[in-house]
């Protein structure tokens, strides 16, 4: 039996009611039970069981036991600060191009809702660098990746402020979940190499036009996006077929922009003179027909 689909004490398990279709979310103890509108579940019995298993209460009602998905972890667990949320996190990724190696430093790291996300598609060949100025913040954030991932070797946490500088250089992705990213350009532009992808996540368009100004006016970043994420969700009951009637609407506005190489980046050329074009063809035997 695969461990990794096992239930162990310590992990979050998703309690699901397939005749309400509603998800609750507990954290497996030994000896621990909680009472649901359908009964007494005991959490004992659970523990060792396979991914998908099906738990009786003490009245004979049903619920699945599941393994929470990343999605459901980040809407579940413990949280001192707003996150950002599974729908955004899933553009970040993409447009942001997070792959599995890449050296990617986030400052803002909140509940650490991204940070699972970042960990994720890096892999173990990657690095995530987080700042942060509040240390329980901090601290709650590194709970919540241990709690979903275990120890995470790859992962370093700093209680330090991106307005003040960065001390990495050669990073692959810069991600500011900051109020004014614009104040720290100058220090992601001396850390991010050329080529890479700087995103912002911020919660109004007046300061999505003040980091857009100052990305403009800064030479060594180009091709400058931004987007929102709506995500709605239909529900199809029977003849019934229509959107919720709630909508998961604005969370953030997304700024995403490329580091270009600046020409006094440039490598030195060598010694030797360029050829010309015509120099260049002498080299070459005409092929035969």
């Amino acid at each position: 039996m695969d461990g990794r689909k096992v239930f162990k004490e310590g992990e979050t398990v998703i309690l699901y009611d397939p005749d309400k279709d509603t998800q609750l979310a507990y954290k497996l103890k030994r000896g621990a039970k909680v009472n649901l509108h359908k009964g007494l579940v005991d959490f004992e019995p659970i523990l060792g069981k396979e991914d998908g298993t099906v738990v009786r209460t003490s009245t004979g009602g049903t619920f699945i036991a599941f393994k929470p998905t990343l999605r459901q972890f980040i809407m579940h667990m413990k949280r001192d600060t707003q996150i950002i949320y599974p729908k955004d996190i899933g553009i970040i990724l993409l447009y942001a191009d997070i792959y599995p190696g890449a050296k990617v430093l986030e400052a803002g790291i909140g509940s650490g809702a991204l940070t699972l996300g970042l960990l994720r598609a890096v892999g173990r060949e990657g690095k995530v660098i987080s700042y942060e100025i509040r240390e329980e913040f901090a601290q709650r954030a590194i709970e919540n990746i241990r709690q979903y991932f275990g120890e995470t070797e790859n992962h370093i946490v700093k209680i330090r402020d991106v307005y003040e500088g960065i001390e990495e250089s050669d990073l692959d992705r810069v991600i500011l979940d900051v109020p004014e990213p614009w104040r720290a350009l100058e220090h992601v532009k001396e850390a991010l190499r050329p080529g890479g992808i700087f995103l912002s996540y911020l919660p109004t368009i007046i300061q999505v036009k003040t980091l857009v100004d100052a990305l403009r006016a800064e030479k060594a970043f180009c091709a400058v996006e931004v987007l929102e994420v709506l995500v709605r969700n239909w529900q199809i009951e029977g003849l019934s077929v229509r959107p919720f009637h709630r909508m998961v609407a604005h969370t953030g506005f997304l700024t995403i922009a490329r580091r270009l190489r600046l020409p006094e980046e440039e490598e030195p050329k060598s010694g030797r003179e360029d050829l010309s074009v015509s120099d260049q063809a002498k080299g070459f035997q005409e092929l035969p027909q």
